[in-house]
């Protein structure tokens, strides 16, 4: 048998009833991006995502959920930023997400014969491994 290194990956989010995607890691992504640049359009750029598409799931969540995960000042040319409620939503995600991948990556070392790392943890070597190749002032190539 092949010596290999394999990497947990998962997909998870939450669903209503009917199918509709209430939260996951997409609007983690999407929430974190609009904190990072306050500004929707900007947020949806970063993903490849038009802003309509970026708009409609946010509002599909909201929604769902009873709440807004966004807020929009007076004057909507100062962007927007995350509500209360999507910030806490986020990081209830996030920490959902964390505990179910280290459970994960648990379970398969107790059931494979191989070390089993974190998407986080295989992606963090790869970081490290590229820099450490980098000459002085070359900017990382490794997925941000």
């Amino acid at each position: 048998m092949k010596n290999v290194q394999p990497t947990v990956r998962l997909h998870l989010w939450l669903e209503s009833g009917d199918d509709m995607i209430v939260f996951g890691a997409g609007r983690v992504f999407l929430l974190d991006l609009i904190e990072k640049h306050g500004s929707l359009r900007k947020a949806a750029r970063c993903l490849g995502m038009s802003y309509r598409a970026a708009w409609g799931k946010l509002q599909a969540s909201e929604n769902a959920l009873g709440v807004k995960l966004i807020e929009t000042p007076v004057n909507k040319r100062d962007g927007c930023r995350l509500s209360e409620h999507g910030r806490i939503i986020r990081d209830m995600f996030k920490n959902w997400f964390d505990a179910v991948e280290q459970e994960a990556v648990s379970q398969a070392e107790m059931i494979f014969p191989w070390s089993v790392s974190s998407f986080e943890e295989a992606r963090n070597k790869l970081c490290q491994t590229s820099t450490a190749d980098q000459t002085p002032g070359e900017k990382s190539k490794a997925p941000a």
